[in-house]
């Protein structure tokens, strides 16, 4: 299931140049938190966008972005020491505000429409 929705590349550049080396270095860590937020996005939107792929460039984008919030926000979690007071917070803060929007408007009709 991992990085079936988004890069790894897109995450850690989310996560900022201040996130944990050994984080972004491990790929056991990357891939349990891909298949975590993969998991979190189907379960949120109600619908299998790792089994069933939409085929709108505009749905895979929007998945890709919230995806790769929602592992970028694990990334920061995993290790706040290198960033400046507040900086991981407002960080959070913006991934998380801009994964929830998405999320909410995947599940909208129109948008599962798309996906059929």
């Amino acid at each position: 299931m991992s990085w079936s929705l988004c890069s790894s590349y897109a995450a850690i550049t989310k996560a900022g140049a201040y996130s944990n080396s050994t984080a972004i270095a491990s790929a056991a860590l990357l891939q349990d938190f891909s298949d975590k937020a993969e998991g979190q996005i189907c379960m949120k939107t109600r619908k299998d966008w790792v089994s069933t792929p939409s085929s709108q460039t505009q749905i895979i984008n929007a998945i890709a972005d919230a995806t790769s919030d929602l592992i970028a926000m694990k990334i920061i979690n995993y290790d706040h020491s290198g960033y400046l007071k507040g900086e991981a917070q407002t960080m959070l803060d913006v991934l998380k505000d801009n994964s929830d929007t998405i999320i909410k408007d995947l599940r909208q009709d129109p948008n599962q429409v798309l996906n059929k």
